[in-house]
């Protein structure tokens, strides 16, 4: 098992920036891949990121590339996603997930173990 805590959601105006964290617990962290999700009311959850085992390799959907990133620092056993020039449209509850399986997948379903949650809000 592995357990995932979201942190760093928050109310911030558009253009502005927020950094979420992702803290786990539980089996060894640089095991795992481990990605970035979103959902916003009345949508599908959405790929946004995914950075490998070591952290060297990472992906990010168009949507959010060039203004998020992600990066993870296995003696901590956090992931983090930077989120910069926000806007109202990155509105959305976002998750964390540990993949046991090959870097650089996208699909939910490869992703076993979720965190709960953060709500981002951004302003416009």
């Amino acid at each position: 098992q592995v357990q995932l805590v979201e942190s760093g959601g928050g109310l911030v105006q558009a253009g502005g920036s927020l950094r979420l964290s992702c803290a786990a617990s539980g089996r060894t962290f640089r095991n795992y891949v481990m990605g970035w999700f979103r959902q916003a009311p009345g949508k599908e959850r959405e790929f946004l990121a995914t950075v490998s085992r070591g952290g060297g390799n990472t992906e990010y959907a168009d949507s959010v590339k060039g203004r998020f990133t992600i990066y993870r620092d296995n003696a901590k056993n956090t992931v983090y996603l930077q989120m910069n020039s926000l806007k109202p449209e990155d509105t959305a509850v976002y998750y964390c997930a540990a993949s046991s399986g090959t870097y650089g997948s996208r699909r939910l379903s490869q992703y076993i173990y979720w965190g709960q949650g953060t709500q981002v809000t951004v302003s416009s």
